[in-house]
């Protein structure tokens, strides 16, 4: 699938890239020539131009597929203005018009049924955008989207529980693979739920950093196996003809959802088929000159069993998933025998990259880090490169602040820090109820009934995946540094 990348990549009050950037230089397509000084180009307000022939020639932009994306520094952080063709609230709104169009005129539909699934995120930075509360953002969001044509609008706690539960069991089995084999790469365990990581961990450090990636997939993965498969199957669907969306906090989730690890050759269709974020749906919003204050109401969906369980819900911990404290929880417990351990985290170099450990019988058994943006991950990575990582498990995520902060976020209004925002929306999703993933009956039921059991070939093949050391493209990204 051939996409253009939009414009320059405006990237601006950023400040954790490996060094500081300010523009993404556009690709160009440069016919190879017989020369020995190579070409002269020259970078114009309106283009590139090529000066070798002795006069200037204005060069082609060139066509890019999400494969050739190298996850630079800048995309790789916000990706700031990338928008991708299939990924975008255009594509959203053809799908949705033509199946207006289909049903007005009594044509066999191709998409049977529309289903958009929210993350918490991008809900707390839409509700703090309109002035609204939490619950009035959710059901304004949910009026908005069905009176657009969406079918059903699905919360994602399900498929969170689920991402939980499962790093917890995969920290076990890694955390006794490593005293078993003390030279093995189990630990640190390096969470896996921030696409723009995970690129730049296969297309920068490669196999060398694979192996301490969880292999569990992000919540926006797994919804996509249940919509697709278990919601697809229960209403008698054709997985290829349920039009699965989300909306998401990061550009780079966009990405994530064209992987060619989450297509189904038998099911002949992508887990998620298009990822709008809370930015784009203010342009949406902006568009139709609406504001989400002003919009009709409705309830969120529950279309798993008879009671309605539905509603926007956070987990302890961070605001990017609570993954190092739910993981920590159950290993001090399960390894340990220690209930309810203190989880007074420490900041290190910077508010982004915190640590906390638990100590049993004066020796500390547990180490534990969050390390947000890409100042603190290259420092990670270089320790790990050195043999001197003393984590277990280390929650990692590309943007600053992590997911509340993510690159598709709506920005501040003028006049307000990015740091008073993010403090707002960290306040916002503490002041959600907290789901105990353990807890969840749903989930519970769902591992037996529709997974075959916690640890059957299904339950893995649905909710982990692989990663791919890759060569960059012949089409690079070019940073202007």
């Amino acid at each position: 699938m051939a996409s253009r990348f939009s414009g320059a990549l405006q990237l601006t009050d950023l400040d954790d890239f490996i060094t500081p950037s300010q523009e993404c230089i556009k690709p160009v397509k440069i016919e190879k020539v017989k020369s020995k000084t190579g070409a002269k180009i020259k970078i114009g307000e309106d283009g590139y131009f090529d000066l070798s022939g002795g006069k200037e020639q204005k060069l082609q932009k060139v066509e890019i597929t999400l494969a050739d994306c190298l996850a630079c520094s800048g995309c790789i952080t916000s990706a700031e203005s990338v928008l991708v063709t299939k990924q975008s609230q255009e594509e959203l709104l053809r799908v949705l018009s033509e199946r207006k169009y289909t049903d007005s005129k009594g044509v066999k539909r191709d998409v049977n049924l529309v289903v958009m699934s929210i993350s918490p995120q991008p809900i707390l930075s839409l509700a703090a955008r309109y002035k609204l509360n939490v619950q009035e953002a959710t059901n304004k969001l949910t009026g908005y989207f069905k009176k657009l044509g969406v079918d059903l609008v699905l919360d994602m706690r399900i498929a969170e529980d689920f991402a939980i539960l499962e790093a917890q069991q995969e920290f076990l089995e890694r955390y006794h693979n490593q005293q078993n084999d003390p030279a093995g790469k189990y630990l640190p365990m390096l969470a896996s739920s921030c696409p723009g990581w995970v690129c730049y961990a296969e297309k920068t450090h490669g196999s060398f950093i694979l192996p301490y990636i969880s292999s569990t997939k992000s919540p926006q993965q797994i919804q996509g196996s249940l919509v697709k498969q278990f919601l697809a199957a229960k209403r008698e669907l054709l997985p290829s003809s349920v039009y699965h969306v989300t909306l998401m906090p990061c550009y780079d989730k966009k990405l994530e959802a064209s992987r060619e690890d989450f297509y189904s050759e038998i099911l002949s269709c992508q887990d998620v088929d298009c990822v709008i974020t809370a930015i784009e749906l203010e342009q949406m919003l902006s568009n139709e000159e609406k504001s989400l204050a002003d919009l009709e109401c409705a309830n969120l969906d529950w279309p798993w069993e008879a009671s309605d369980e539905s509603g926007v819900w956070g987990h302890a911990g961070s605001g990017s998933g609570g993954y190092s404290d739910g993981v920590f929880m159950h290993a001090a417990e399960q390894l340990f025998g220690v209930t309810n351990p203190s989880m007074e985290y420490k900041n290190l170099r910077n508010p982004d990259f915190r640590v906390v450990s638990l100590d049993k019988d004066g020796k500390e058994v547990l180490k534990f880090a969050i390390a947000n943006g890409f100042r603190n991950i290259q420092n990670l990575v270089q320790k790990l490169k050195r043999g001197k990582s003393p984590y277990h498990y280390v929650e990692v995520m590309a943007c600053p602040s992590g997911c509340l902060n993510g690159g598709a976020q709506v920005r501040p209004p003028q006049g307000e820090s990015t740091r008073d925002l993010v403090t707002h929306l960290n306040s916002l999703y503490r002041s959600l109820p907290q789901s105990e993933a353990s807890e969840n009956s749903l989930v519970s039921r769902l591992y037996t009934e529709w997974l075959s059991g916690r640890h059957s070939d299904k339950a893995r093949a649905l909710l982990h995946t692989q990663y791919h050391a890759l060569e960059k493209s012949d089409v690079a990204l070019n940073m202007k540094w």
